[in-house]
């Protein structure tokens, strides 16, 4: 935990603000988050600085909870085995490889009016997983489906027992997060809305 926290506070110097159009949609692994919320990190704190501790306690619990499959559920890591070895068949993967900043973001902007895409990234990978895929695995038996629905509930446990612990070890960190924020990204969104002011006051503004 110390470990991720320090990363984070490594990568934060680096955060600039967005000067692009901002999304409409809503990340789901930050909104409503309690790992957000243990770090103090749920209100005016800019998205990029939440997803990106957020998705670095994501590899802590993923990693607990793939220990605990290979640990104590076959079926469901037989089935997570065959899944990669069937993602590993792709030759375009833009979502694998990232930084646990951008990791989990969406890959394409959102689309304005009038201006459509020849393509974006998630339909080509889509599209050439689809051309060199292999074929289907065999159909699971109706005990095997129910066994692996066990599996997953039991993973699934395992998972939110882990976040919870997650949450109260966040807690202890949250002091020098927060100072972080007030250090390095408070004084960035400042600057922002100084500049923006100055912008809004300037004679080439008519009628201001």
């Amino acid at each position: 935990m110390s470990h991720e926290v320090d990363n984070w506070l490594r990568w934060l110097p680096k955060w600039r603000p967005g000067t692009h159009r901002s999304r409409t949609r809503l990340c789901r692994r930050c909104f409503g988050s309690p790992i957000i919320a243990a770090a103090g990190l749920s209100t005016d704190v800019p998205h990029a600085v939440q997803h990106a501790l957020s998705m670095r306690m994501k590899l802590i619990i993923d990693s607990a909870v793939d220990d605990y499959t290979d640990r104590n559920l076959p079926l469901l890591r037989r089935e997570i085995r065959l899944s990669e070895e069937r993602k590993a068949h792709r030759p375009y993967r833009p979502g694998e490889g990232l930084p646990p900043e951008a990791t989990g973001l969406e890959l394409d902007p959102e689309p304005e009016p009038g201006q459509p895409y020849l393509f974006t990234l998630g339909e080509l990978a889509s599209e050439t997983a689809a051309e060199l895929a292999p074929p289907p695995p065999e159909p699971l038996s109706e005990p095997e489906k129910e066994a692996i629905r066990a599996e997953v509930k039991l993973a699934d446990q395992y998972a939110k027992q882990i976040g919870r612990r997650v949450c109260v070890e966040l807690v202890q960190h949250r002091d020098r997060i927060e100072k972080a924020v007030g250090d390095i990204v408070e004084p960035q969104i400042a600057q922002l809305l100084a500049d923006l002011d100055r912008e809004l006051d300037s004679p080439l503004w008519p009628g201001f």
